[in-house]
């Protein structure tokens, strides 16, 4: 991933690598920079894409794959901890050649092509469990 610096409260901008999973940069990313809470968008194309719906009756994710190239239009997300690792906690829209879209919660993808906006919180967020959600949230 390439990356810079810009003006701000450790805020940066990125284009991440071709055929490389695109929530695992992210991830990669915020590791290497020592980012322990963020926010960010993001733009490009993906060749596939998992995605992960929350079936809020059975407390459980469903997992549904695009084996297709998509248009990512937004990335939106949140970097913080869970567990021992940091999680980009991503959510997308994805738009087919048709212009129809599917959307949720980003698993993985492989990137075609990626821009990152990134601006770093100054504090730790680490996600605990949530008896009512049975999801891993910020306890705030």
């Amino acid at each position: 991933m390439n990356y810079l610096e810009v003006d701000g409260a450790r805020e940066y901008v990125a284009r991440l690598e071709h055929g490389k999973d695109w929530r695992g940069q992210i991830e990669d990313f915020a590791a290497e920079e020592g980012i322990d809470a963020a926010f960010f968008m993001g733009l490009g194309a993906v060749k596939d894409a998992e995605l992960l719906y929350y079936d809020q009756d059975d407390q459980e994710y469903v997992t549904e794959v695009f084996d297709e190239p998509l248009e990512m239009t937004p990335a939106i997300g949140n970097i913080s901890w869970l567990y021992d690792d940091r999680f980009a906690h991503t959510h997308v829209v994805l738009s087919r050649k048709d212009g129809s879209a599917v959307a949720g919660h980003l698993d993985k993808a492989t990137t075609f092509a990626g821009e990152l906006y990134v601006r770093e919180f100054d504090t730790k967020l680490e996600r605990e469990h949530d008896e009512v959600t049975d999801l891993d949230l910020w306890p705030l």
